[in-house]
């Protein structure tokens, strides 16, 4: 992977939403090292009993721990090979089987901005980094929304991990669009001036309800940098010029889907659905440590020779993409079964008995009154794959 160096990142002009430099890199380790909340984090979820009765013990523990496993650690480089010895265990430990398709068929010296769809919030992008890491390819810098930093230790690891952020919370029109005028252009140097992949997700949010669609407003943003510079851009000189591949992931079994179907519940009851303070955080580490079953990867074709004359026309072929790339599982089929709808659409000779008692048993654990939800999230890939006409996103 190439270092991260300042010679060949972002200027200061980016300063506020980009990724870590290596010369950051040691202060903000130290910081993180030292840091009471992210020790009380740590220590919360690997030493919960001990945590509960002698907290000054495990943070001391903890902080010693950190810095000593972050002594040897210089670079971001340096920093993601521990993250991918991680997720090598976390695979080993949680994935059944991860395939990975299409990126032999991508150069490895193009910088690309990679748009997938978005079912968990920090492991979508986190296997295509392994994926590139695998390939002996530079990792992405990871789009973020700045809802998710909550805490400034939680925007140090996202940014040692080349996170950049998008902004969420700006208030007033006008802030919005010079937020995201700033964030088009980055991503514009990026891909075109630093020659460094980038990773985006297709709408704002995990699709919660299985449902894989482009937003709009993502394109349209994209084309902010250029339109400054031109108004009259053609949008497909504009993505041309980003070297747009469609990624698609999709998971056997997603470890925050009952979380998933109790917001959905109190969405449709209730109208909306109010988070609990750091919520998001807690699905990250759900995410991480549990099952997922198998995990499908397929890298799309980039969309530099398409003649897109509307934003319209390029969400589709990015939707087409996706869902073209997404792989069924036993799970998605056996959900929609379990509806009574659309039969027509089930393939069913490839599933096995033991497919159908692990189905059954995780169903099983779902609160009942959530049921209806949790197998909507997992039948309606099936439907949107088949048949997307039959459903309102």
């Amino acid at each position: 992977m190439t270092p991260v160096t300042p010679a060949d990142t972002v200027t200061d002009r980016f300063s506020a939403l980009r990724p870590y430099q290596d010369d950051e890199v040691a202060s903000v380790l130290s910081r993180l090292s030292h840091d009471d909340e992210f020790q009380a984090a740590i220590a919360r979820f690997r030493l919960p009993r001990l945590d509960a009765v002698a907290p000054w013990l495990t943070r001391a523990l903890i902080g010693y721990g950190l810095r000593r496993r972050m002594r040897g650690i210089h670079s971001i480089t340096e920093f993601q090979r521990h993250i991918a010895d991680y997720m090598e265990h976390m695979i080993e430990r949680t994935v059944d089987g991860l395939e990975i398709h299409g990126l032999e068929a991508l150069d490895g010296n193009q910088a690309y901005l990679f748009i997938g769809n978005h079912r968990d919030i920090s492991l979508d992008p986190a296997f295509v980094n392994f994926a590139l890491y695998l390939h002996n390819r530079n990792t992405v810098r990871i789009a973020i929304g700045d809802n998710l930093l909550e805490k400034p230790y939680v925007s140090d690891l996202m940014r040692l991990n080349k996170s950049f952020i998008v902004p969420r919370s700006s208030t007033g029109k006008r802030e919005m669009i010079k937020a995201f005028q700033l964030l088009s252009e980055y991503i514009q140097h990026s891909i075109e001036i630093d020659n460094h992949s980038v990773w985006m997700a297709q709408r704002q949010g995990r699709a919660k309800n299985g449902i894989d669609r482009t937003d709009p407003a993502i394109i349209k943003m994209l084309c902010m940098a250029k339109r400054a510079e031109n108004r009259d851009a053609p949008l497909a000189q504009i993505i041309a010029g980003l070297h747009v591949v469609p990624v698609s992931i999709s998971y056997e079994y997603d470890p925050c889907d009952v979380q998933k179907a109790r917001e959905l519940a109190a969405t449709e009851s209730d109208g909306s659905y109010q988070k609990l303070a750091f919520e998001d955080m807690r699905s990250i580490a759900a995410g991480i440590v549990g099952d997922k079953g198998r995990v499908n990867l397929r890298f799309g074709t980039a969309l530099n020779g398409g003649d897109f004359d509307s934003v319209e026309a390029l969400t589709e072929e990015i939707d087409r993409q996706v869902l073209e790339g997404y792989r069924l599982y036993p799970s998605h089929f056996l959900a929609l079964e379990k509806l009574g709808e659309h039969p027509e659409l089930l393939e069913l000779d490839d599933v096995t008995s033991a497919d159908r008692a692990r189905f059954e048993a995780r169903l099983a654990e779902v609160p009942k009154e959530l049921r209806p939800w949790w197998l909507r999230q997992y039948a309606n890939p099936v439907i949107n794959c088949r048949a997307p006409m039959l459903l309102d996103a």
